[in-house]
């Protein structure tokens, strides 16, 4: 595999998020990581990301980055060589999910917007003692609140992406933390069954930020991804 690898992060999070992997394949890859939150539109997300992307690509999103793949694999799927997904869900946020959100926001219009990262990320009271917690909060800081609001805005907003997935003819790698309790691994199972050409890995000791808590295993999942072979387009 030659294409370039364009990697997008969760919400409230920047290149860091991938930050043991950009380590570790930069030697052997070209990478590229696209910040997100210009835009509370996720095809506008898309949008943004394929004007900077190269022409054919490889494409890993995580969280929020993958809804946003997953609407660039709608948008031009031709330019896409390969395609993996992190903690990511296809399905539309319900009202009372999308409702959820609020909370967050009015926790961080008043200052505290690393107050809500615990939440949106699952992590454990054990997690918060070590320097996973510490890591992501910093990451938030550094995106900052309009940039939240416009991730959070998009997310509420996105359509359903399984008819999206069910066309996909790249290789598709989905991965999973196994204690994901945000989305389970079983959510994974059923979004990996209906890909032509889909693989799982989950990712052991690792909740829904398995590129921080497990980055080695991670790692090796993103070696043996980009070594699959293509099929054939027609």
């Amino acid at each position: 595999m030659t294409e370039p690898l364009v990697l997008l992060p969760d919400l409230l999070c920047d290149a860091r998020y991938f930050g043991p992997q950009l380590a570790e394949l930069s030697a052997d890859y070209t990478l590229m990581t696209v910040p997100l939150g210009t835009s509370g539109r996720m095809s506008d997300l898309a949008d943004m990301v394929l004007a900077r992307a190269p022409g054919q690509f490889g494409l890993i999103g995580a969280g929020l980055g993958g809804v946003v793949a997953m609407e660039i694999l709608a948008r031009a799927p031709d330019r896409l060589s390969r395609l993996a997904l992190i903690s990511a869900s296809p399905l539309q946020e319900s009202p009372f999910g999308a409702m959820a959100y609020e909370p967050m926001l009015v926790t961080a219009r008043s200052g505290r917007l690393a107050e809500v990262v615990s939440e949106l990320f699952g992590v454990s009271e054990e997690e918060a003692e070590g320097q996973l917690l510490p890591l992501l909060q910093d990451m938030a800081t550094n995106v900052g609140l309009s940039a939240f609001v416009n991730q959070v805005r998009a997310l509420q907003r996105h359509r359903d992406m399984q008819s999206v997935l069910r066309k996909a003819t790249c290789p598709v790698q989905v991965i999973c933390g196994e204690d994901d309790a945000l989305i389970p691994v079983k959510r994974h199972q059923v979004m990996t069954d209906f890909l032509t050409d889909g693989e799982l890995s989950i990712i052991p000791q690792a909740g829904h930020v398995p590129t921080l808590q497990n980055p080695e295993a991670v790692t090796q999942v993103l070696r043996h991804w980009v070594s699959r072979p293509l099929q054939l387009r027609h």
